[in-house]
């Protein structure tokens, strides 16, 4: 099942992009076109980093070994999404301008750490493979991938400062992402917080070893 099931998944994270084309080729993208781009691009590089978060709690809690195979999939796809969403900004949109582009850097600060969320993704995918895992070892490894936190917390302030009125969209993905990131806040102080009562007795603390 495993086996069949992975380009299926595959497939289905291709298909925001397949639609988007669809949508391109038969004039449906309305009055902005690079808007309608733009943020969806976005909201598939959160909707995926959250997804690449979610895999190690619902594995732990579930019992389900066979997800962690696609936990990697998941994060590059959501730098694939931000490759998409980048280049929207610097060629659809700005046309490679280079002044424009520092200029609105410099005055909106949600495009400063938007991009800081997509620069924080490119060590990750780079070192995805199994040979990064060897050369960094597991402790460097799992330390550098820890940056997707970073990541998905600048991505969900990008958003929340790009929208003017209508925070709701955002809201959510943040209160998703504190609930993911509250686990892992959980799993590490729990064993240190029972180590630390009179007469317990001490246990192995857990290691925070996964993203």
């Amino acid at each position: 099942m495993i086996r069949w099931f992975k380009p299926v998944v595959f497939l289905a994270c291709l298909t925001p992009l397949m639609h988007l084309g669809w949508k391109a080729y038969m004039g449906l993208l309305g009055a902005n076109p690079i808007e309608v781009i733009t943020h969806a691009t976005g909201d598939w590089i959160l909707r995926f980093l959250l997804i690449t978060l979610a895999i190690t709690p619902i594995r732990k809690l579930t019992g389900q070994l066979w997800l962690i195979r696609y936990r990697r999939m998941f994060g590059l796809f959501a730098f694939f999404y931000g490759v998409l969403h980048f280049l929207t900004y610097i060629w659809l949109d700005k046309f490679f301008d280079l002044h424009e582009m520092l200029a609105d850097v410099a005055k909106r600060r949600f495009i400063t750490v938007g991009f800081t969320g997509f620069v924080l993704l490119i060590p990750l995918a780079i070192t995805s493979t199994k040979g990064w895992i060897r050369r960094l070892g597991g402790r460097r490894w799992q330390a550098l991938h820890r940056l997707i936190y970073f990541s998905a917390i600048a991505g969900v302030i990008h958003y929340l400062w790009l929208v003017k009125a209508d925070i709701r969209k955002p809201l959510q993905y943040g209160f998703v992402l504190a609930l993911l990131l509250g686990y892992r806040v959980f799993v590490w102080a729990w064993p240190r917080l029972t180590d630390s009562r009179p007469g317990s007795v001490p246990t192995r603390r857990a290691e925070a070893s996964e993203t």
